[in-house]
């Protein structure tokens, strides 16, 4: 056919590699199974497939025969036939393969979804920056059903051994998008469970926990605290995390909304804690000071128990370790937390369940969180009673930090 549009009875393989190369006359030349090669004026020269489907004829492009050859466009229309005879639209599965998102675009899109629910922009930040620095670079560009292990492995490959906690993290954010293409029926297999079986074993033993200090030397890290020169609600604030045995962020960013001081609680809701529950804590008479004194150096009607510097917000999140960096205190903050473990199991009678209730800990046993109905609040108000007086009382004997 030399015409400008297709006609006639079909005929099968009636084009050739020679005569596409050399027709240059515009209009649309046929092979078979509804293929065409359409001739532009300029003689641009690219692949249409014209077909019935659903009853309805359609034009579907096959790309250019620059990009396709002879034998990939035939193959290509006999699909597409054989696809429409069983009743399928090929258009409609052209255009869900394209609107597959490549690996790059489906991260971005999991960490817009997931940004409100991080208890920190720091988080989200971490998030997509490991992954665009250690996935990208090898597969950000392909689509997320095209990803396999061997991609996933090749990207972690160089890391595992040598940066092995950014290497797991990379790994779980891998397959945290790929669960994502899973549900979106991209995907039916998660490829990032299976990469672990090809990578050299990790040695744990060079892992660094976050430094704490012995319980024995709390009291003294607090009484240099309290004579340092930093500020008042930078102090107290400090304090009040120790004594509560909570993380930085959750005593920082404290209200007096969650606070109730006739029932000596306080009640951190759920998007501000690691496990997304609600975390009631008992609040000891040195707390209740604490408060007290905060509401004293408040100029403002902020809801917030230790405002920053800045208007409406918090205490930064620098504040404490450079705090602790500055007087020489040998831990971080998180550290405290270690220490109150460390002092409840060795220096106590308190239940162990107790202990890690204290401590906010998810208990891993399904069958034994089942039965966790209680929060055990009254035997927690004694063992936090208990922490504050040990510390009150450990106070005046001499340790060197």
């Amino acid at each position: 056919m030399t015409g400008n549009k297709p006609a006639g009875k079909h005929l099968e393989k009636r084009l050739s590699a020679a005569k596409i190369r050399s027709q240059m006359e515009p209009g649309f030349y046929g092979d078979g199974n509804g293929l065409y090669l359409k001739v532009a004026p300029s003689g641009a020269k690219r692949w249409i497939q014209r077909i019935v489907i659903q009853g309805k004829r359609r034009d579907i492009g096959l790309g250019s025969t620059t990009l396709v050859s002879l034998a990939e466009a035939r193959e290509a229309a006999l699909e597409h036939r054989k696809s429409a005879r069983s009743g399928n639209d090929p258009l409609e599965a052209k255009k869900a393969l394209q609107a597959i998102p490549t690996f790059e675009e489906a991260a971005s899109k999991v960490h817009a979804a997931n940004l409100p629910t991080w208890r920190n922009p720091k988080h989200g930040d971490q998030w997509i920056n490991t992954l665009t620095t250690y996935a990208f670079p090898f597969f950000g560009k392909k689509r997320v059903d095209a990803i396999s292990s061997a991609d996933i492995m090749k990207a972690l490959s160089d890391i595992w051994t040598a940066k092995p906690e950014t290497a797991r993290r990379v790994k779980q954010r891998i397959g945290t998008v790929l669960k994502w293409a899973v549900a979106n029926g991209w995907r039916k297999d998660n490829p990032a469970d299976f990469v672990q079986q090809g990578l050299a074993k990790q040695d744990r033993s060079k892992v660094q926990h976050r430094k704490a200090l012995r319980y024995d030397d709390v009291s003294s890290a607090l009484a240099l605290v309290n004579g340092s020169d930093a500020g008042a609600i930078t102090k107290l604030a400090f304090e009040f995390m120790v004594l509560t045995a909570t993380r930085s962020g959750e005593a920082r960013c404290a209200t007096w909304s969650e606070v109730d001081l006739e029932k000596r609680d306080w009640t951190i809701p759920a998007s501000r804690m690691k496990a997304k529950k609600p975390h009631r804590i008992p609040l000891t008479d040195r707390c209740l000071d604490i408060l007290k004194q905060a509401k004293s150096h408040q100029a403002s009607d902020s809801d917030l128990i230790f405002p920053g510097n800045v208007k409406g917000k918090p205490l930064s999140d620098m504040t404490f370790s450079k705090l602790m960096k500055d007087l020489d205190i040998d831990a971080v903050p998180h550290g405290f937390r270690s220490s109150f473990r460390d002092w409840a199991g060795e220096q106590t009678s308190h239940p162990r369940e107790v202990i890690e209730f204290a401590l906010a800990h998810v208990i891993k046993d399904k069958a034994e969180a089942a039965y966790a109905r209680s929060d055990l609040f009254i035997k927690r108000r004694k063992l936090m009673e208990d922490w504050t007086a040990f510390l009150k009382s450990n106070l005046a004997k001499p340790h060197v930090i």
